[in-house]
């Protein structure tokens, strides 16, 4: 059985009309003949939306009990039963009632379809499961229903019902959409016109990515390699020079001169991974693609040229910006440029070529991996010396007819220089290793004319073998000097990067890793601040973190890096084979700063989320808790004031009570929030002083709402302890008032002992107590244990306890009671041991 196909009609917000458009398809399909039935449809109770479903099939759906109500869902069982060719079903995200087959009504849809029966369905942009924190975002509405991205993509078709902001505004204010109740609010915040213009604009978007992509599935079933210009696409070749910025720049301005166009840099590498440009450079190319709102592709290839139209025609490119390259016309005629190429094998793609004053002299006449200079001085001298001794122990051995034998010599020795010194030192030797074998071991000897002709021809094909040989032996020499330079870079960095993931600080260890690397002395990260440069990271001696960078120093390398920082090393100067490496040292330090900046904004944003979270929190506590004792104080004094009303004396006392009762709790509550505060700001300062523990506590049990529920069971030996009488008093009566509050009517026990250079201070109830996950949770602020009603008080007791404590030097623990309930032990030092 075939499996039906997928209609589906795209809306970027409610009411624009996708219902109204499916069911108009509807009667054309019914019109035509078509077996058509309505399985599901939302009306929302529009008039005009009801008409249409007037004279269509409609199945008959399925009642779901739910806590008492009934809920109407898709009859998926009876729809297959039924077998339409057609059938209708709206609401593709819709959440299926407890008790269906299926979640989602999108699972019910491909039952459906793997029924053979073609669906017509709707949803709105913001209900794609990848675009909904892009919806919230823009709404603040966060949608619940969500349906995954492929179901819609793997639809035969898609339709989007468009509609302009203002139009829509209006449907709604006739209220076409939502009843009139609800006009008013939908227009004043989901329905504004800032959103709705963003969501249609996601809309478009988001089905002109599926509209491509049909397209390219199309073109490469057909085999269709030439371009279709839909959407301007500018490819941006970069080399990694300084003229890539600017290249990238003009890039961008023509893909902005049409509406949807796509930037792209292509940065091609060698495909044998030895010539590497800068990696800082590379770095900050990619950053800065990412700014102009395009992509960055790293390629590889042989050919520079061959690998950028490749990259090009596969990202179905209209146009190219390549550099050019300054040359000579001679350069020009015997090694044609990049750009040229380019622009010589393009076909239907427009290039342009943009000139630049850092424009490089084509990448293939750079040098890469050159010799050292030593080894090129012992190619020349073995060239020079070698040829000597070779003539002269050929003239020695006075072998006149071993002319052959004296050409192979002469060409190994050629060999031997070009894999010591390179090419030029191999040249000369061939050159004149021909000239000697001409001159001594051809006859006629000591002229340079040669009287037989195949001795001719074998002299010939001697040098031509030998510049030949000498030539692909200098390649494979510097080739193998690039490889061993490499694999040296890649071993340092691959050091590097596994060192600093393990690191929590890795700025430093990436100083020290430059400096032995390189043979520094000292290396050091510094970073722009109004009085210079201010040091970051630093491993040079007599420098600190947070220092203004001492001015004057000579550096051997400041190599600058994106906002302005500098990564200084001192020492001698940079061979110029680890250039490449000080390049990789920078990309890594600039990608390290910019990881410490998103920490410490990422710190700076959680804070302000819980800053913002408990201000919340206190704001919906205190419009209970604060409201609670002041409306029975209010309640209170009302009452007594009355003159109209006699109150028996028993009445007055028990109003004046509750009067007091509620202002002592609106006293302690406010005193807690300043004390939170003053505490969090830093203001608290302790006055310490020796304290007699026993009359402290029962002082403060004395102030307690029911100090007749406490037994203070201390001894009278108790020694003295150190700590601020008030902070302490605080501490001590916000400790009982929490236990009282939980001890589910039981007394509260206080007792004391020395442990050493201590006192600890246990006060134990015999409630439900709390588990070892939540001990510490009690202690943050706004959290009560359990599920206490509001006004019972701001969870703030234990919060304030426990940083008034830490204030004094002294800890707040908690522990649980044997037999059940909750021990908060404070802990004070003891007087005379702190005086030691």
């Amino acid at each position: 059985m075939a499996r039906g196909q997928l209609r589906i009609y795209l809306g970027a917000a409610p009411g624009v009309g996708k219902t109204v458009a499916m069911l108009d398809e509807a009667h054309r399909r019914v019109e035509r003949g078509t077996d058509l039935v309505v399985g599901y449809i939302e009306t929302h109770d529009r008039p005009y939306t009801h008409a249409l479903v007037e004279g269509l099939e409609v199945l008959p759906r399925r009642v779901f009990e739910h806590r008492g109500s009934q809920l109407l869902e898709l009859d998926t069982e009876a729809l297959i039963a039924r077998r339409p060719q057609v059938a209708l079903v709206d609401e593709l995200a819709h959440t299926n009632a407890p008790g269906s087959k299926h979640d989602k009504r999108w699972q019910d849809v491909e039952d459906l379809l793997e029924a053979g029966i073609d669906v017509l369905s709707t949803v709105n942009i913001q209900h794609l499961e990848s675009l909904n924190d892009v919806a919230r975002a823009i709404t603040g509405v966060r949608q619940r229903e969500t349906v995954p991205d492929q179901v819609v993509r793997r639809a035969e078709q898609i339709e989007l019902v468009d509609m302009t902001p203002e139009a829509l505004r209006r449907r709604m204010a006739h209220g076409n959409v939502y009843r009139a109740e609800k006009v008013d609010a939908a227009l004043a915040n989901y329905f504004r016109v800032g959103n709705l213009a963003a969501l249609r604009e996601i809309a478009l978007l988001w089905l002109a990515d599926r509209v491509d992509e049909a397209m390219e599935r199309y073109r490469a079933a057909q085999g269709i390699d030439r371009q279709w210009p839909t959407r301007e696409r500018v490819v941006v070749a970069l080399t990694g020079g300084g003229e890539s910025e600017t290249l990238l720049r003009r890039g961008a301005r023509i893909a902005t001169r049409s509406a949807g166009g796509d930037l792209i840099a292509c940065h091609v590498r060698s495909a044998d991974g030895l010539a590497v440009d800068d990696p800082a450079a590379i770095e900050r190319l990619r950053r800065l693609t990412t700014d102009l709102g395009g992509e960055f592709h790293d390629v590889s290839g042989h050919d520079v040229a061959s690998a950028i139209l490749d990259h090009a025609r596969g990202a179905n490119a209209t146009q190219i910006v390549v550099g050019v390259s300054r040359r000579s016309r001679w350069q020009a005629v015997l090694r044609p440029s990049i750009a040229s190429e380019v622009a010589d094998r393009s076909g239907d793609i427009d290039v342009h070529l943009v000139s630049h004053e850092n424009s490089r002299v084509g990448r293939r006449s750079r040098r890469v991996g050159a010799l050292p200079r030593s080894r090129v001085l012992a190619g020349w001298g073995l060239a020079t010396l070698g040829l000597g001794l070779l003539t002269a122990l050929l003239i020695g051995s006075n072998e006149p007819e071993a002319l052959s034998l004296d050409l192979l010599l002469y060409l190994a020795l050629t060999v031997a220089c070009a894999l010591v010194g390179g090419i030029w030192p191999a040249l000369f030797c061939a050159v004149a290793g021909s000239v000697a074998v001409n001159w001594f071991f051809t006859d006629p000897v000591g002229t340079l004319s040669i009287s037989d002709p195949p001795n001719a021809l074998a002299l010939l094909v001697f040098v031509l073998v030998a510049m030949g040989v000498s030539s692909v032996v200098n390649v494979a020499a510097r080739r193998a000097e690039q490889a061993q330079a490499a694999q040296r870079e890649s071993s340092a960095l691959a050091s590097l990067s596994r060192d600093l993931l393990a690191q929590p600080k890795p700025l430093p260890v990436l100083l020290d890793k430059a400096t032995a690397a390189l043979g520094m002395r000292s290396a050091v990260i510094a970073t722009p601040s109004p009085g210079g440069l201010t040091i970051v990271a630093s491993n040079q001696p007599g420098t600190e973190v947070g220092d203004l960078l001492p001015a004057g120093q000579d550096w051997a390398v400041d190599t600058a890096l994106d906002d302005g920082a500098h990564l200084l090393l001192d020492g001698p100067p940079v061979a110029a084979e680890n250039q490449r490496l000080v390049g990789a040292y920078a990309a890594h330090a600039l990608i390290l700063l910019a990881r410490e900046e998103q920490s410490r904004a990422a710190k700076e944003a959680a804070g302000l989320a819980r800053d913002n979270a408990a201000r919340t929190t206190l704001l919906a506590a205190v419009s209970h808790d604060l409201r609670t004792p002041l409306s029975s104080i209010k309640a209170g004094v009302s009452m007594l004031r009355q003159t109209s009303v006699s109150l028996p004396e028993s009445d007055r006392a028990e109003l004046l009570e509750s009067v007091e009762d509620s202002a002592d709790r609106l006293d302690a509550l406010i005193g807690n929030l300043l004390d939170l505060s003053r505490l969090e700001t830093g203001m608290v300062k302790p006055h310490a002083h020796e304290i007699d523990l026993l009359d402290a506590v029962h002082a403060t049990v004395r102030t307690t709402t029911a100090p007749a529920r406490v037994d203070v069971a201390l001894d009278h030996d108790l020694p003295a302890v150190v700590a601020d009488l008030g902070l302490l008093d605080r501490v001590v009566a916000n400790v009982v008032e929490n236990a009282l509050r939980h001890s589910a009517g039981a007394d509260v026990r206080i007792t004391a002992s020395r442990i050493i250079d201590t006192v600890q201070l246990r006060v134990s109830d015999q409630g439900p107590g709390v588990d070892d996950a939540d001990k510490e949770r009690i202690f943050a602020a706004f959290q009560r244990a359990g599920d206490a009603p509001q006004g019972d008080g701001l969870g703030l007791g234990l919060a304030v306890a426990r940083g008034l404590m830490t204030v004094m030097g002294g800890t707040l623990v908690p522990e649980d009671t044997p037999g059940g309930g909750l021990t908060m032990v404070m802990e004070l030092p003891v007087a005379d041991a702190s005086l030691r």
